[in-house]
């Protein structure tokens, strides 16, 4: 079994353990070798405008913000700009700060026909630790995966 087969087994599991109404979750590393090695597959950043400005950005992700800042807002448009920018064939991995708005992004976008919709958990900073802080449990900026300020 290659690669990236496995990935996609195992985030298929977590979906049926979770009753994930969309394909799967993918740790932040599974999405990165996901995104770089299935044809046509896309990473959709869904963070808002500020976290890419002042937390940073992931060099080459789909940028479409789930909720407006400051006011948190929901994005009208969001299914509309998902549209114009990802192929709903296309396998397309949502994240977003800690693996909450993207679930929400991943439920919309197969409600809305993309059938190859996958969570990354743990997000771009991943989860809260004991002082409240993100940054130091999981999350694509800590397993040093690609990213910009």
């Amino acid at each position: 079994m290659g690669k990236l087969t496995e990935i996609l087994n195992n985030a298929r599991k977590r979906a049926d353990e979770l009753a994930l109404p969309y394909a799967g979750a993918v740790t932040p590393v599974e999405s990165w070798e996901l995104w770089n090695q299935a044809p046509g597959a896309k990473l959709v950043d869904v963070r808002t405008r500020a976290e890419w400005d002042w937390v940073g950005r992931i060099p080459g992700a789909v940028e479409i913000e789930w909720q407006s800042y400051p006011g948190g807002q929901p994005n009208p448009d969001f299914l509309a700009q998902l549209r114009r920018q990802v192929d709903p064939e296309s396998l397309v991995m949502f994240i977003c700060r800690s693996g909450a708005r993207s679930h929400n992004a991943a439920c919309l976008a197969t409600e809305a026909g993309y059938t190859e919709c996958y969570n990354v958990l743990e997000g771009f900073e991943g989860t809260v630790d004991g002082n409240g802080q993100r940054g130091k449990i999981g999350g694509w900026r800590l397993a040093g995966l690609p990213w910009r300020s």
